[in-house]
């Protein structure tokens, strides 16, 4: 096991260099893909990050790349934890899976795409996990739900896709009303319960029983997990393409955008539709990701500005987020974040991971480390506690990120209790 001393957080030059990430940062229809450049480094607010030197039992942690899993060809936009498995979506149209206890011929199983579970007809931009349902978004602007053969265990078969959202019967139902449809763009119309953009973000409610989806047309969208009916389409939710969308563990929907805002959404009780609680505007370019603390009180927003911005939620049940700093060290744009317990992660366009630890008495945090070791910018993350090996003495992490180096990073990372 590796040991790290994070170094101090960096403020670098502007750029003028653009990476295509997979990201959109201005609205055209008529594209699928975009260009981010990464800006100058948010400076208006306070910063959050410790920035003295910090003594020697805090400054480290014990890190290690246990595994680097190679298989896809193009570039890793997805990641998902289901069970023992794990599954990633690319930019060619792919979708494998990975088991979480890796051996040899596992590899051996990639490197012959024997773990193929799905072609697509489009690139993989979303993947959440239901039980035995496994919920892909894509480029191609539709939402696809695969049936998860548990019984399978070589994955030599290809799931059944037992829906494409929009349904059949979801369509057909709208079908003849004038009222149902929308236009899109000059002589073109559909019915409101379809996406006529790449659908960027998925995400599901803590009782799993509803499916958000948000897309570069500027919706969002409420599904019904039970049968896939589209229940709800928020129209013009932004004055740009969505790019990121999480939702807490009390129905507040949040969605981020190229229009540099971070929009809060609620369906309040007796209400048929979710209403606009508040705009967050903090950031001076496209937000790429968000992240919410297990208890919703904390919003975390990552953006092209190279700055994590942290909300808190105010005290009552209005639900309004209040600014309270940045977390800076990047020194190019933010693409993913992941929260698990009092730890966030953030992926980079620089290539790196960061480690930040949020300390509960004065709400500071301290950059834990810098994983490095891609290649290319880290497009997704995904992180769990291990149940394995946690101890009196700290807690070990599994964190999963998937690169524009076409390679999936396994990193065992463990925390000392301090």
């Amino acid at each position: 096991m590796k040991l790290l001393q994070c170094p101090l957080p960096c403020h670098l030059e502007d750029e003028n260099q653009s990476n295509s990430h997979g990201l959109r940062s201005g609205y055209s229809s008529s594209s699928s893909s975009s260009s981010l450049t990464s800006q100058r480094s948010l400076q208006s607010l306070p910063s959050l990050s410790l920035s003295q030197q910090l003594d020697q039992k805090t400054n480290t942690i014990h890190y290690q790349c246990i595994s680097t899993l190679k298989g896809h060809t193009s570039y890793v936009f997805s990641l998902v934890l289901n069970g023992k498995y794990l599954y990633s979506g690319s930019s060619n149209d792919e979708i494998r899976v990975w088991p979480r206890e890796l051996t040899n011929h596992h590899q051996n199983l990639a490197e012959n795409n024997s773990n193929i579970v799905a072609t697509t007809n489009g690139a993989v931009k979303s993947l959440v996990a239901l039980g035995d349902k496994l919920f892909s978004a894509h480029q191609d602007h539709k939402i696809r739900v695969w049936k998860i053969d548990s019984n399978n265990e070589s994955h030599n078969k290809r799931y059944q896709c037992i829906a494409t959202l929009p349904t059949m019967n979801d369509r057909f139902l709208r079908l003849l009303s004038a009222k149902n449809y929308i236009e899109v763009r000059r002589n073109k119309s559909c019915t409101w319960v379809h996406h006529v953009d790449t659908v960027s973000a998925l995400a599901l409610s803590s009782d799993g029983s509803l499916l958000y989806s948000a897309s570069w047309d500027r919706t969002f969208k409420v599904w019904r997990t039970s049968d896939f009916k589209c229940l709800e389409s928020v129209a013009n939710a932004h004055d740009d393409a969505i790019n990121a969308l999480v939702v807490s563990k009390d129905g507040y929907v949040y969605t981020g955008s190229a229009d540099k805002t971070i929009k809060v959404w609620k369906k309040h009780q007796g209400e048929r539709k979710h209403s606009l609680v508040e705009t967050l505007q903090k950031h001076k370019s496209a937000v790429n990701a968000l992240a919410l603390s297990n208890d919703g009180s904390v919003l975390y927003s990552g953006a092209c500005d190279r700055s994590i911005v942290v909300w808190e939620r105010e005290s009552g049940d209005s639900g309004n987020m209040v600014v309270v700093g940045a977390l800076r060290g990047h020194s190019k744009a933010i693409l993913c974040l992941a929260v698990v317990s009092d730890l966030l992660f953030s992926g980079s366009a620089d290539k790196t991971i960061r480690i930040w630890k949020r300390s509960g008495v004065d709400k500071n945090y301290t950059c834990l480390a810098v994983l490095e070791g891609h290649m290319k910018p880290v497009k997704c993350l995904t992180a769990v506690a291990d149940p394995n090996s946690s101890s009196c003495s700290g807690t070990s992490y599994l964190v999963y990120s998937g690169s524009l180096d076409c390679d999936i990073k396994v990193w065992k990372i463990w925390v000392p209790f301090h």
